[in-house]
Formats: C-alpha cells, structure tokens, sequence
C-alpha cells in the first residue's frame, strides 16, 4: 500500500506518555532512569471495508530520548513490509529517521540546524542527497505510519490543554505545523484542530473520544483520540479515501 495510491494519503514531534509528562520534559525536570513504554499495539486500515495492512508499533522514552518504531503487514502476505524508526530528544528535536522496504532506504538527519535526506533506491546504489531548508524540530509525517499522526496530536495537545483539578481542560485554537514526508521527498504544512467529545463506534463498541481535523491543502482527516488513556490514538477516517484506521 502506497500513500499516492490510496488518494493523497500525505499528511509528526514531540513525545510524552501524556500531555503533562510533555510539558515536564520541556521544563527540563529530571527523567527517570531506563525505558518507558508510552504506547504500543497496531493498526488494522481498512479501505471500503476490507482490511488491507496491519502497522504494529511501539513507542518508548528513554534518557531524554523518544524512540517511535513501526513495521507494516500487508493482509495476505507473508513478507515483512515497510519499516520506520523515528527519534527524537525530550524537546522535540530530530536525532534521526530512518525508512526501509527491503530493497530501498532512506534517512534523515539534522545538518546545520536544519535537514538532510539521503536516499537509496536499491541495495547497490549510492544514496542521493536532499537537503530541507527546515528546523531539526519539524514533524516527521511519513507515508502510511499512523502512529506519526498519534505523536503529532500529542505535540498539539501539549500546547493546547493544561491541568485542571486533576483532569486536561483542552482550548480549541488551531494550530499549524511544518512537517516533513520523507518517502515523498517533501515538506508541507499542516494544521490540526480540536472539535471536541464525540460518541463514536469502534469494533461494535460506542466511545466517547476526544475528536481533532488534521488538514492540508489537499486532505482532510478526522483523529479520535482517548483522553481517558494518555491521548492514545484511536481512530482515523479519511472519508474522501473511503479509509479507516481502528486501533486493535
């Protein structure tokens, strides 16, 4: 499953296993020592109803470090798919991200304050180079990773709700992103928004999540995500793409 085949799927960063360990990342309190998880699971993506690739993830922090991990399984196929490894330090700057198929590659990395891609179409080639005349903190948005748009409600989350007698009391206000699509070879803007507490039916199931649009210039997506449980992405509907992503 490619982005460009699936209608423009094109559309994160800085982590927390909630909102409130964000913001105590950013005041530079000290962290605790060895890995935390902060999430992990998969994804079934469904087009027009028929499940077409599982993505299983995980997400950790470790000394300042967020480490972001995904791999994705066609339905029907035996073979291992795509692969991506994000990481970035507790504010949010790029250390690296890597992508690969099993024939190509490609990574990104800061240089000079701002990005470099290299990339390699095959096994034997000698990898091209693609600079990015963007800060080493803008959003990783790669092709097909779900779990990115997860990290990028997070990212907006933090700055938009702030502790209240013992819940997150979240303001409405846009917010825009700078954001990099790596198999793309492209940078874009996004901006991301919050509607608020819907009913919505995961699996037979009728939840109350908190809802957030994702657009661009040329899609739009709508983002649930449960407040109850760390923010943790749980749906995603791109109706124009006839696309739905239901956690497992």
């Amino acid at each position: 499953m490619t982005l460009k085949g699936r209608a423009r799927l094109a559309a994160v960063a800085v982590l927390a296993s909630t909102v409130a360990v964000y913001a105590a990342d950013k005041k530079d309190k000290p962290k605790p020592a060895g890995a935390q998880q902060v999430d992990a699971g998969s994804f079934g993506v469904f087009v027009r109803g028929q499940r077409v690739v599982t993505e299983n993830f995980t997400v950790q922090q470790e000394n300042g470090v967020s480490v972001v991990k995904s791999q994705l399984q066609e339905t029907g196929s035996a073979l291992s798919g795509q692969k991506s490894d994000l990481e970035m330090t507790g504010n949010g700057e790029l250390l690296r991200y890597e992508w690969n198929d099993g024939v190509g590659s490609l990574l990104v990395t800061p240089k000079n304050e701002f990005l470099l891609e290299k990339i390699t179409t095959s096994v034997s080639s000698k990898a091209a180079e693609q600079p990015f005349l963007m800060p080493n903190t803008s959003a990783i948005l790669d092709n097909n990773f779900f779990i990115h748009r997860e990290v990028l409600a997070w990212r907006y989350l933090a700055t938009n709700c702030k502790p209240d007698s013992g819940t997150q009391k979240c303001q409405k206000d846009p917010a825009d992103f700078g954001v990099l699509v790596p198999q793309d070879r492209t940078s874009m803007r996004v901006r991301m928004e919050l509607v608020g507490r819907e009913k919505v039916t995961i699996r037979g199931t009728e939840r109350e999540l908190l809802r957030l649009n994702l657009k661009g210039e040329e899609f739009t997506w709508a983002l649930w995500v449960d407040d109850q449980d760390q923010f943790k992405l749980m749906r995603v509907l791109i109706a124009d793409a006839n696309t739905e992503v239901v956690r497992d």
